[in-house]
């Protein structure tokens, strides 16, 4: 890769260097090739959304729907500017979207703090724009949440997969944890990649650490607490 080019890519393109893209939706299949679900909304009554940035989102995508509990998974694009963008322009580094894995899941079958652990432990979190040699703006990690809750228990995720990388040796953490912006469908060629090409690309960058297993204990009794003082708010 040129040097110029991949230090073009491995920062957030000013304004006048973003793509215009187009107003058209990409195009996807209606069914999951795996799960046999559905890849667009709406999704089934009581079901959740998550949406995780971890490298490259082949590998990523299937982690997720071979997790009991989900539903159904899906790639994209989401953090950047440009609408509705094509693989090759999300390449660029102009559009400042990052490769992100959409997975629809029951709560009453895995948590979202079980999904957290998955995205935690199986890539390094620390890398900022790349993961291994994968380099630019599209390869960062993030956590887009939908709602309170999810942001709330991604930080305190966060905060305890640090307590345990800086013990084992690693630097800090540069997941970015906010809100979900919207969410591009990529090409139909990637929506389950590796069921499609078996032998396909997919790169290992588990740091071999894992989340604490008393964060769950823990995010369960800073959830109840938030409640609690939400419901005494709501009574004044």
């Amino acid at each position: 890769m040129n040097w110029l080019v991949d230090r073009h890519k491995m920062r957030m393109p000013a304004q006048d260097e973003i793509l215009p893209g187009r107003a058209e939706a990409m195009r996807v299949p209606e069914r999951h090739a795996v799960l046999s679900s559905s890849i667009r909304p709406p999704y089934p009554a009581g079901s959740e959304i998550a949406e995780f940035g971890m490298g490259c989102f082949w590998g990523a995508e299937k982690l997720f729907w071979q997790t009991p509990g989900v539903i159904s998974t899906s790639v994209g694009y989401a953090g950047g500017s440009t609408p509705n963008p094509t693989y090759e322009e999300v390449c660029t580094g102009r559009t400042g979207h990052i490769e992100t894995v959409r997975v629809v899941f029951d709560p009453k079958l895995v948590s979202y703090g079980q999904l957290l652990k998955v995205f935690w432990e199986e890539h390094d979190p620390t890398q900022g724009m790349r993961q291994g040699g994968d380099r630019g703006t599209q390869y960062r990690s993030a956590i887009l949440t939908h709602g309170e809750a999810q942001q709330r228990e991604a930080e305190l995720s966060r905060d305890a997969f640090q307590a345990s990388l800086k013990a084992a040796g690693h630097g800090s953490i540069t997941t970015e944890i906010h809100p979900a912006p919207e969410f591009y469908f990529a090409e139909d060629y990637h929506q389950q990649y590796l069921e499609k090409v078996p032998n396909g690309y997919c790169p290992n960058h588990a740091t071999g650490v894992t989340l604490p297993a008393d964060f769950f204990k823990s995010e369960a009794s800073a959830q109840r607490a938030a409640d609690a003082a939400r419901a005494i708010e709501q009574a004044r």
